[in-house]
């Protein structure tokens, strides 16, 4: 237990910092700038390392189309039920989707290795670049209608060069090539710098966020999807799967992931109240301590 808390813990200190430094500088500081740099170009190292660091194996795209599968379902009930309770666009597109973006990478990857060891590594790697693509299409499309029509928050998903990038990625791997280790050292290079930047933007987001102004039905009802509802949806479809019982433990955890920095970097990028997701990030990272030794018990039943 020691392990696992050690490895949520060691992560946020790169959000301290970001604090830190936003506390210090204020202004001088520009979050929207640092957003753009991290979308638009580090994070294309990441999804390059992460599709090319081994070859893609189609066996193990089991677990990441069962991680699919329950997303789309929640956010299926979670978009049509919202609507009764946000009319204003841009909470609703929060409440629609904010649950199901959860930090599958930063915190799940070395979570799961704290838990099930590195066995797992190949399956957290394949579900953290589904969620990867969940936020890029999905998480895109909501938090642009937050500002956008339709029509314009579908083309801000093939505007984003991720996705483009991962299309490459997979080719490139179905094909055979495997990057030379300079290559890849370089790629990891980058990919790290794009995980430690959105840590950093989260904790420069943080200051000035009061959590207090934040309407108390839109954190509850994230909360609840995310804690209550996913989680029950979860073990409800993997309970009556067959499947490996370690593999099962590795999809509901990454489920359980509190709520990914990226709803900050999208928010930020299509203006869609970052502030209120930055707080609803924080909110859902600190019940996650708590919540988490209830969830490593619920995979005994797995």
């Amino acid at each position: 237990m020691s392990a696992i808390l050690f490895s949520v813990l060691t992560i946020y200190i790169f959000i301290v910092i970001g604090f830190g430094a936003k506390m210090s500088f204020k202004d001088a500081i520009d979050d929207k700038t640092i957003t753009l740099i991290n979308v638009y170009f580090l994070q294309v190292f990441l999804t390059f390392w992460g599709l090319l660091v081994r070859p893609v194996d189609v066996t193990l795209l089991f677990a990441p189309s069962i991680y699919l599968l329950i997303v789309i379902v929640v956010l299926i009930i979670s978009a049509f039920a919202a609507r009764k309770f946000f009319l204003e666009q841009k909470e609703y597109s929060i409440a629609a989707v904010a649950a199901i973006i959860g930090n599958t990478g930063n915190l799940g990857i070395p979570l799961n290795i704290a838990i099930f060891g590195e066995e797992s590594i190949p399956y957290t790697t394949v579900i953290n670049l589904m969620n990867i693509l969940i936020v890029y299409t999905i998480g895109v499309y909501y938090y642009s209608r937050g500002k956008f029509d339709v029509k314009t928050s579908l083309k801000n998903i093939l505007k984003l060069p991720i996705l483009w990038a991962a299309a490459v990625a997979i080719t490139l791997s179905m094909y055979g090539y495997r990057p030379s280790e300079n290559i890849i050292n370089m790629l990891m290079m980058g990919a790290y710098t794009s995980i430690v930047m959105q840590l950093f933007l989260f904790g420069i987001f943080l200051h000035g966020t009061k959590i207090h102004e934040i309407s108390k039905r839109l954190v509850i009802w994230v909360m609840s999807i995310k804690f209550l509802f996913l989680p029950g949806i979860s073990f409800l479809i993997l309970y009556n799967i067959e499947l490996d019982s370690m593999i099962k433990g590795i999809i509901f955890m990454e489920l359980m992931m509190p709520l990914a920095i990226a709803n900050v970097n999208l928010t930020s990028l299509y203006d869609c109240k970052p502030k209120v997701a930055t707080a609803l990030v924080f909110i859902s990272s600190v019940i996650f301590l708590g919540i988490i030794f209830a969830a490593i018990k619920v995979l005994t039943y797995l």
